[in-house]
């Protein structure tokens, strides 16, 4: 919220990653940045994708800077949710001029909002 606050919306994407890391680093948070992951098909590595942060090794955070969310971001963020095998992710849109983010949980897991607070915490 703070990087939201602070610069508003209109930015790119990469504006936002490098704002949020500096926040993420002043918090004393642990965090990797579009760490690449390998996907596989059938047991066969078809490439790989890379997340905007992996924070605490935890959760996933995809970043998007656009005016609304769209149902393939929440898909492409619940993909890489999965891909990392973490219970759940969280979606940030920086780009509409209300901070919109949406948490998502990977099927894998029995999540709900209570766990998935430990799991922050």
């Amino acid at each position: 919220m703070q990087v939201h606050n602070t610069l508003g919306n209109g930015f790119q994407e990469v504006i936002y990653q490098r704002c949020l890391a500096i926040e993420l680093l002043n918090a004393g948070i642990s965090f990797v940045r579009e760490q690449e992951q390998t996907i596989y098909y059938k047991g066969i590595d078809v490439g790989t994708r890379r997340a905007d942060f992996i924070i605490e090794d935890k959760l996933t955070v995809e970043l998007k800077a656009i005016i609304n969310l769209e149902d393939v971001h929440l898909a492409q963020a619940k993909n890489y949710t999965i891909a990392y095998d973490f219970p759940i992710g969280l979606l940030i849109n920086f780009g509409s001029t209300s901070l919109q983010y949406k948490l998502i949980f990977n099927p894998r897991y029995n999540t709900n909002i209570h766990s998935a607070n430990s799991i922050i915490q």
